[in-house]
């Protein structure tokens, strides 16, 4: 009987490698978000482009590299079970590392004046799973901690294939082949 646990529970490591090793790679792609209207777009490729004055640039560049780093602090401390850690990091996510803490009201109103909506709907929904990724660590759920992880991934994903596709082209949506699978 006691052979059955810790088969499961090698299988599950194993899984659990298999799933984090694609993400972490992933993940080392995913390096700051540089939004501008200078870049040209290929032909047949969407994405929105928004312009920012080079203060918030700059800042919105430091919050996706400190983003970044907790994204891949994530992995070592989700495999390891440091829930602690992991809650930690999901709130930081959650609460911005430094566009909140660093822009005046007037410059949250710019920026958020100048973003598409679906920009802010996409940084809202990302920042609550993170959250949502923080909680779930703090009840021991490993299960879930790894859907909000899996979350946080996808939303990058989206957010750069939107917004960022001259930093990530392999991310660039085609219009004539979205809808093809």
């Amino acid at each position: 009987m006691l052979a059955l646990p810790f088969t499961i529970l090698t299988m599950m490591k194993q899984l659990f490698k298999l799933i984090l090793l694609p993400l972490l790679i992933m993940l080392v792609g995913c390096s700051d978000l540089h939004i501008t209207d200078q870049d040209i777009k290929p032909a047949g490729i969407q994405h929105t482009d928004v312009q920012l004055d080079d203060k918030i640039h700059q800042l919105l560049k430091q919050e996706m590299q400190a983003i970044k780093n907790g994204m891949m602090s994530l992995v070592p401390a989700i495999a390891s079970g440091d829930w602690e850690q992991v809650s930690k990091i999901g709130k930081k996510i959650e609460s911005s590392y430094l566009l909140k803490q660093k822009l005046s009201i007037e410059q949250r109103h710019a920026l958020h004046s100048s973003l598409p909506a679906g920009f802010i709907k996409q940084d809202q929904a990302f920042h609550h799973s993170a959250g949502m990724l923080a909680h779930a660590a703090e009840m021991g759920h490993a299960d879930i901690v790894n859907f909000y992880f899996y979350k946080l991934n996808v939303a990058c994903v989206e957010c750069h294939s939107e917004y960022a596709t001259h930093h990530f082209p392999n991310l660039a949506v085609n219009k004539d082949e979205a809808h093809h699978h």
